[in-house]
């Protein structure tokens, strides 16, 4: 076996199906499936949940703190170092105790992009810390090109060492779902699926805006967050639901409004695909990348025009069969193992570094 020991921030993963949650869940799925040459020490300050994989190098240890940035900033970094590990890898804010074999993994920096889609608290935070964590670490991941370029744009310390790593489907999507959803939210007839924690950052009011305007219920599926919750009649707001049934609503759902005005990749896009749901998207940040020609891709922010294109991509279902196409063969191109092999590299790169 390598000499290679990866200690990680374990804490999100096999969470609650956030974009967080799933990117870690996937990348230790897709290490435990390419089994590499190497030890990983998973740190939480919880017991093992249900979902991590078994495996021989997988070592799950939990470590208690008085804060959880406490945890981050002093107990992870120094427990990691003590047990000799070549690399630590969490997720946003790197430790300076991190020393030489810091990895840090930045979805997107949209917290410069558009500083009003943030609470004043969170944004000073994210400006402070970010930047900061990025001049610490020996590479930096981000999960598309778009989040590459422009991590490198806002953060000039981090060109030469941010690679670009995507993301593949979330495991907790099932497109074999036996969930009826139909019948648990009194679905009848054609309907159009948004999902997302209402934050203003994914725009959730234009697609309810301009669903309004049309003979389609839309259904509104996600955490309340802080953004507008200006629901309409033939709104119908889910809230939070567990994978099967999210499953159940993709599948059956006539179209997916993704309006956004930034995303550093787009996980709900490879859902949609996955389940079979044709897909209608903004222009934001990655939507557009991650999408590919998969998707109807709207460059406007004016519920008007979504209005209208919703119209004419529902009056067209020849063009919606050829969606559903699309989208099944560009999620194929996803895959956590080929996630797993390129942030291996990564860990390899710092290895070496760190012992030259």
């Amino acid at each position: 076996m390598s000499d290679l020991l990866v200690s990680i921030d374990a804490r999100l993963a096999a969470g609650d199906s956030t974009g967080d949650s799933s990117y870690w869940t996937g990348l230790l799925y897709g290490l435990s499936r390419i089994a590499p040459s190497a030890r990983f020490l998973l740190f939480s300050n919880a017991e093992k949940p249900p979902g991590i994989p078994d495996l021989e190098q997988f070592e799950w240890i939990r470590m208690r703190a008085r804060s959880s940035r406490w945890w981050s900033i002093v107990k992870f970094p120094l427990a990691a170092r003590r047990a000799g590990s070549s690399v630590l890898h969490t997720q946003y804010n790197l430790s300076p105790l991190a020393g030489k074999i810091g990895v840090t993994t930045i979805h997107d920096v949209s917290f410069f992009i558009g500083p009003q889609w943030f609470k004043p608290r969170d944004l000073t935070i994210l400006r402070r810390f970010i930047p900061a964590s990025v001049r610490r670490a020996r590479q930096v991941i981000t999960v598309s090109e778009t989040s590459k370029r422009e991590i490198e744009q806002f953060i000039p310390s981090g060109r030469g060492k941010t690679v670009a790593i995507p993301e593949a489907c979330p495991l907790h999507i099932n497109p074999d779902s036996q969930v009826d959803a139909r019948s648990r939210f009194d679905l009848r007839g054609p309907y159009l699926l948004t999902v997302g924690t209402r934050w203003p950052r994914k725009n959730m009011e234009l697609a309810i805006s301009a669903a309004s305007m049309t003979p389609y219920t839309l259904v509104v599926t996600g955490k309340p967050g802080w953004g507008a919750d200006d629901l309409r009649p033939n709104t119908k707001a889910t809230g939070y639901v567990d994978g099967e049934t999210l499953s159940a609503l993709y599948r059956d759902a006539s179209l997916y409004l993704a309006p956004s005005h930034h995303e550093g990749f787009g996980l709900p896009l490879l859902e949609a695909f996955a389940c079979g749901c044709p897909v209608m998207c903004g222009d934001g940040g990655a939507l557009p990348e991650t999408a590919g020609d998969a998707a109807i891709i709207v460059h406007s922010r004016r519920w008007k025009d979504w209005t209208a294109a919703i119209q004419s991509a529902m009056a067209d279902s020849s063009k919606l069969d050829d969606l559903r196409r699309k989208g099944r063969e560009r999620v194929s191109q996803f895959s956590w193992e080929k996630t797993a092999e390129l942030t291996m590299e990564v860990y390899r790169q710092v290895s070496m570094e760190k012992n030259s």
